[in-house]
């Protein structure tokens, strides 16, 4: 019997850039002509059924002006449509197309299409390169920013996947005219997020501007969307593969993507997140980390954003707490939350541990209190 060592050391530089702007198509067609896929002639749109009239279809035809082979593949808008059986169209339609490892796929839209054409992008021809185009505030806020792409499962969100990174993220801005209220809302509730685990002012700046965000304010809204990438940025950097720190970014999340699922997607993204930090404030404020107040800032701030704050009646409680357990913090059969400390902090647990073991006995006490 023998053995051979295989040696296989790898040194990434996966950095890239985030372009913060307004009605961006054409520098992201620049960008192309000027080398950001590299000597790649030909590009894939993928998009949803909302967003295709309103910004893939003018990507598509700048690309084609510009000399560069081009296809539109669009699949139906939802996050019930982020599954396994779209990233199977998506990939036997390229196929289909002639498309193999010499392409590059541009992801127009919010969380779903960034999360599912990232994944798509990791398996194609065992990798090809792929560009976010961000087109709502949640994907600016989370979804089009750090590497996580993913589908759902009936089971739970976003466990299988890979972090696959983007030759570059473009956020415009101006397409957040064209968002209704309520999707508004939903990216809010990421950026309270960041604030209630990172930036005590930054809260103080969302709470004070917050019909500025819904009026879309370029100002307000330029800064909204530096910070959140600042924050999720500082966090991604140090922890690009999730082996401890950026677990704070699941804050609000053990509770919030399973309402998210039991609901069966009638709540969208943001608003399950906004009933989930409430959970997660409450019980931080059971464990010493938060206070009354504490408590009471982060649920007025919430409803300020038009989002939901207690568990709806239509949600099975018992369905819940069994839907926790799919939460990709439990380790070992064992529920783990993130934990905030007062406003703009997390809690740490101990070297690189940002989550605690919770008794199911005590997760049951805050949701039935809900």
């Amino acid at each position: 019997m023998s053995i051979f060592n295989v040696e296989l050391k790898k040194v990434i530089d996966d950095s890239y850039e985030i372009e913060i702007g307004y009605e961006l198509q054409k520098k992201l067609i620049a960008d192309i002509n000027a080398g950001l896929g590299g000597n790649i002639k030909k590009y894939v749109v993928v998009t949803d059924s909302n967003v295709k009239p309103l910004y893939a279809d003018k990507i598509l035809e700048l690309l084609i002006s510009n000399g560069y082979k081009a296809d539109l593949i669009v699949f139906p808008a939802g996050e019930e449509n982020k599954t396994r059986k779209t990233k199977e169209y998506v990939e036997d339609t390229m196929l289909e197309l002639g498309y193999r490892r010499d392409c590059c796929i541009i992801a127009v839209g919010g969380g779903v299409v960034t999360d599912l054409a990232g994944f798509v992008a990791g398996t194609f021809g065992r990798g090809i390169p792929f560009i976010n185009y961000a087109t709502t505030l949640l994907a600016a806020a989370d979804a089009s920013v750090g590497g996580k792409t993913a589908v759902d499962t009936p089971l739970a969100t976003n466990l299988i996947g890979l972090f696959n990174q983007p030759e570059k993220v473009y956020i415009d801005i101006a397409t957040w005219k064209t968002l209704p209220a309520r999707q508004i809302s939903s990216g809010l509730a990421e950026t309270i997020k960041h604030a209630c685990m990172a930036d005590r002012k930054f809260f103080d700046y969302i709470n004070d501007n917050m019909q500025a965000v819904f009026d879309v304010d370029d100002e307000v809204c330029g800064h909204i969307a530096q910070e959140n990438c600042s924050i999720k940025y500082k966090v991604v950097m140090k922890d690009e593969l999730e082996s401890g720190l950026r677990e704070i970014l699941n804050l609000g999340h053990t509770v919030g993507r399973a309402i998210e699922t039991v609901s069966e997607y009638i709540l969208l993204h943001g608003e399950a997140l906004a009933i989930g930090l409430m959970a997660e404030v409450k019980l931080a404020k059971k464990l010493g980390y938060c206070t009354d107040l504490d408590e009471t800032l982060v649920q007025d701030i919430l409803e300020k954003a038009k989002l939901p704050t207690k568990i709806p009646d239509y949600i099975d409680r018992e369905k819940l707490l069994k839907k926790l357990y799919t939460d990709k913090k439990v380790k070992n059969g064992a529920l783990r939350f993130v934990l905030q400390k007062g406003i703009g902090d997390v809690v740490s647990f101990g070297d690189n541990l940002y989550a605690k073991e919770i008794p199911e006995s005590v997760a049951r006490e805050i949701i039935m209190s809900m």
